[in-house]
């Protein structure tokens, strides 16, 4: 059996700007991405359909036995179950929406001509950007027990390091803590792979630190947090996800936000993710081109790759920033920001394209990774696409 992850067209709208750089699958909320997650449950390898430009990087397999699972999807043991068990031409889906399917056709198709099940159980759907960090804490705790079952950790050697409920805490090989407090009482703890947790830290759970990861001396990691492979991340984060590669690593405060990869922050810049009259917040749409009602009260940072901000940058509630934009300056910057902008509260210009990109690569190089080739073609193609977005240039032509 083949599994192939495939993007649900209105999903991948609504998650716009992070899936301007990758398949739905591939964000991550708890500590693995939806691939991950899928790949570990089912013990299979996936390959993804999604936009042809992102198709060199994300390329799809198809076989003569394909499951295609919806990737906004996360899995539950039920749920497994159920897709594991579908034959030939069946399908499950739940309120019109087709999770999964069986099939050797080389794409999912529109009318599923055997049997369709509808899936009785409630479940986690990652169709709203919002729902990333709304969900994280479970699918935290979903995944700390994926990842651990019949494993030992390695054990905290510190004699400065104070834990509560240590039972919850899993670190793997190669982590570094120095004076540091873990309280996995509300939550697992994960430390994974040469990790560093520095002196002065205070993390409780759930919180996840990916492979490589650093939190920074007197970091405060206040839960439903998880911070994705090769990040450094300091000051006061709470209820947000970061992708990857990503740096918060000095004071200032996070909250109920979601960072893409290479993205930084610069010292003493703060999120707000709570307005001053209470009311629900709204967050820009791509799909509707317009702000959408998130339902919530506490909603913060949602910043696409390659974006970064300057040093005391102020991100008004509920603020979304495209890919690669660069924010400085003083006062509140608008709460939509385009790819590729350049520019905070008196203005934006362009950032142009080779400048952008040769950023790009400097940033990658510290951590010994290139900017290749095919990673330069999907950026020229979102920063054709975002040219819209950029309204100045309409009035500069």
């Amino acid at each position: 059996m083949n599994l192939i992850l495939f993007d649900h067209p209105t999903i991948r709208q609504n998650l716009l700007p992070f899936t301007f750089t990758r398949p739905v699958a591939t964000i991550r909320c708890g500590i693995l991405t939806i691939a991950e997650k899928w790949e570990k449950h089912l013990n299979l390898k996936a390959s993804f359909s999604t936009e042809e430009y992102l198709s060199k990087k994300y390329p799809l397999l198809h076989s003569a036995d394909n499951l295609w699972v919806n990737g906004a999807l996360c899995p539950d043991a039920e749920l497994v179950k159920a897709i594991a068990d579908l034959k030939m031409g069946e399908a499950i889906s739940k309120d019109n929406i087709i999770l999964a399917v069986r099939t050797p056709d080389d794409e999912v198709p529109e009318v599923i001509t055997g049997k369709v099940k509808e899936f009785e159980q409630p479940i986690t759907l990652i169709d709203q950007m919002w729902k990333i960090f709304q969900h994280n804490g479970a699918q935290l705790r979903a995944d700390f027990e994926l990842i651990t079952a019949v494993r030992k950790s390695e054990r905290i050697n510190d004699p400065h390091t104070r834990t509560y409920n240590e039972k919850n805490i899993f670190i793997e090989p190669g982590v570094k803590i120095w004076s540091a407090i873990l309280n996995a009482e509300n939550g697992p703890i994960y430390l994974g792979k040469d990790s560093q947790v520095q002196e002065g830290a205070m993390i409780r759970g759930p919180f996840a630190l990916g492979e490589g990861s650093v939190v920074n001396m007197g970091g405060k990691m206040r839960g439903d947090v998880s911070i994705g492979p090769g990040c450094k991340v300091g000051g006061e984060v709470s209820a947000s996800v970061f992708f990857a590669h990503s740096n918060k690593a000095h004071d200032g405060f996070l909250g109920c936000s979601v960072i893409g990869e290479w993205c930084n922050f610069g010292a003493d810049s703060n999120t707000s993710n709570l307005k001053n009259n209470y009311e629900n917040v709204k967050l820009w749409s791509y799909a509707k081109n317009g702000f959408v009602d998130t339902g919530l009260m506490f909603c913060g940072l949602m910043m696409a790759d390659h974006s970064k901000c300057g040093i005391n940058t102020m991100f008004n509630t509920g603020t979304v920033t495209g890919v690669s934009a660069n924010i400085f300056g003083d006062g509140f910057p608008r709460n939509i920001i385009p790819s590729f902008a350049w520019g905070g509260a008196a203005g934006f210009t362009t950032y142009q394209f080779e400048k952008a990109m040769h950023t790009a690569m400097k940033a990658m190089e510290r951590r010994n990774m290139p900017l290749t080739a095919v990673d330069k073609e999907i950026y020229r193609n979102i920063f054709e696409m975002t040219a819209g977005e950029r309204v100045w240039e309409k009035k500069s032509n």
